[in-house]
C-alpha cells in the first residue's frame, strides 16, 4: 500500500499541527512519509559552520548519514514522483502544500475561510471559528480537533501512487 494525500490552508491555520498529530497516531500501524513544501524558502537545516552547511554552500548535492538518520541538502526542485522515488518506503504519504499537484487534498481553516482554496479541496478541516455555513455542499467538513474522524477520512480518500 503506497497512499497520498495533501494539505492545504493558509499560514498559521494548523496544517503542521494537524499532520503532527496524525503522523503521531498513524505510525504505530504505517509507515509514515511526510513532504513539507517552503513556498518562500525560509526554512533553515542546518547551522552556519557545521560540515553540513559548508558542503551544501559549495552548491553540491549533499547526504548526511549517522546510524539514525539520512538527511539529503539538494540545490534543485523535485517533483514528487522524484521525491516518492527517494523516500520509496512508505505506507501514507502526507503532504504539506503544493496545491498543483494532483492529490486529494483536505483544507485546514480556522479564524477564516480562505474560498481560493475550494477548487483544489475535497474537505475541510475546521474548529468552532468557522461558520460552516460558508462551506459548499461538495465539500466535506471534518472536526480539526476530532484526529480520528481526520484519519478515517485520510484511509478513506488517499490516493494510490
Amino acid at each position: 500500500m503506497r497512499k497520498a494525500i495533501a494539505f492545504t490552508g493558509p499560514s498559521n491555520s494548523g496544517k503542521t499541527t494537524l499532520i503532527e498529530k496524525i503522523a503521531k497516531r498513524l505510525i504505530t500501524s504505517y509507515k509514515i512519509a511526510i513532504i513539507k513544501n517552503d513556498p518562500s524558502d525560509k526554512a533553515k537545516f542546518d547551522q552556519e559552520g557545521k560540515d553540513s552547511f559548508r558542503f551544501f554552500n559549495t552548491g553540491a548535492e549533499v547526504v548526511v548519514t549517522s546510524p539514525n538518520r539520512t538527511t539529503y541538502f539538494s540545490h534543485r526542485q523535485k517533483s514528487l514522483n522524484e521525491i516518492v522515488d527517494m523516500i520509496n518506503d512508505f505506507d501514507i504519504l502526507l503532504v504539506e502544500g503544493l496545491k498543483y499537484l494532483p492529490l486529494p487534498r483536505l483544507a485546514v481553516f480556522r479564524g477564516e475561510v480562505d474560498e481560493s482554496y475550494f477548487r483544489y479541496i475535497k474537505a475541510v478541516a475546521i474548529d468552532d471559528s468557522i461558520d460552516k455555513s460558508k462551506i459548499p455542499e461538495n465539500i466535506e467538513i471534518l472536526d480539526l480537533n476530532n484526529i480520528d474522524e481526520v484519519i478515517d477520512w485520510i484511509l478513506r480518500n488517499a490516493e494510490d501512487i
